[in-house]
């Protein structure tokens, strides 16, 4: 056991410390302004991110990160549901839904800039306008590939409401809810930047356009790098919560594998 989670480990780790690695050596010896050393850029890292931008600019990041995902996750999946099951709401919305999903998310921030100002709740909207689609999309194909005998089960032995929502319909449309939730997290990321790359006074995005603004380059290169470790940390939260959702589906699928 130990050294299976050790060979792991390594195989998680290559890559990144190959890369990391080209990086520091490709750099080491360059002179050009927009493209410091690694060397520069992890100097400035710790003299920009260890201090007042922790709490005046990450934090509050992912706090907006954290509560637009979590909206789009209950709205994706609501409604996800009710589309699902019913063949004649998915009809009438279907139209309605492929055009909202086909307007990319930025377009929208001048139009919720008009409405709900340029504070908080402007950026919230914009991240879960982007993170509901996945999840709603994921969340619709799920439910329909429920298997009908199931279903014809459940109605047979009058199985219904709160318990046949929980345990046939929620449950078999997990792995399809987990994937559109994973994919709504990496646009949630993305979103959450170019949110805050208009009208704010605060957060990665808007500390990043100023860094940009100022020519402080080592400090700009800084906050990219520090989005990109954000997103590896927010992938292995993410993947420890799917570990514990799906426990029953990773189970069933490793005993068919041993058959």
């Amino acid at each position: 056991m130990i050294v299976r989670i050790a060979y792991r480990t390594t195989m998680i780790l290559a890559l990144p410390a190959l890369l990391f690695a080209t990086w520091w050596i490709a750099s080491d010896g360059s002179t050009a302004f927009y493209i410091p050393p690694l060397r520069v850029i992890l100097e400035a890292f710790g003299d920009t991110w260890f201090g007042p931008r922790l709490v005046d600019d990450v934090l509050p990041s992912l706090a907006r990160l954290g509560f637009g995902y979590l909206i789009a996750l209950l709205i994706g999946v609501a409604l996800g549901v009710a589309i699902g099951l019913r063949q004649s709401l998915r009809a009438l919305l279907e139209p309605t839904l492929e055009f909202l999903r086909a307007i990319p998310p930025p377009v929208l921030v001048p139009i919720l800039m008009l409405f709900a100002g340029i504070g908080d709740e402007m950026k919230i909207l914009v991240i879960v306008s982007g993170c509901v689609w996945p999840v709603l999309l994921n969340t619709v194909e799920g439910v329909r590939a429920i298997d009908g005998v199931l279903l014809d089960t459940c109605r047979s032995y009058r199985i219904g409401g709160w318990l046949r929502m929980w345990h046939l319909v929620l449950r078999s449309a997990s792995p399809q809810i987990v994937t559109g939730a994973r994919q709504a997290l990496s646009v949630g990321i993305i979103l959450m930047v170019i949110s805050e790359m208009f009208a704010a006074s605060s957060g990665l995005g808007f500390t990043i356009v100023q860094f940009q603004r100022g020519f402080q380059i080592p400090e700009m290169w800084s906050g990219v790098l520090l989005l990109g470790l954000l997103g590896v940390l927010l992938s292995l939260i993410f993947r420890l919560v799917e570990h514990q959702v799906l426990a029953w589906y990773h189970g069933l699928r490793a005993v068919e594998k041993e058959r």
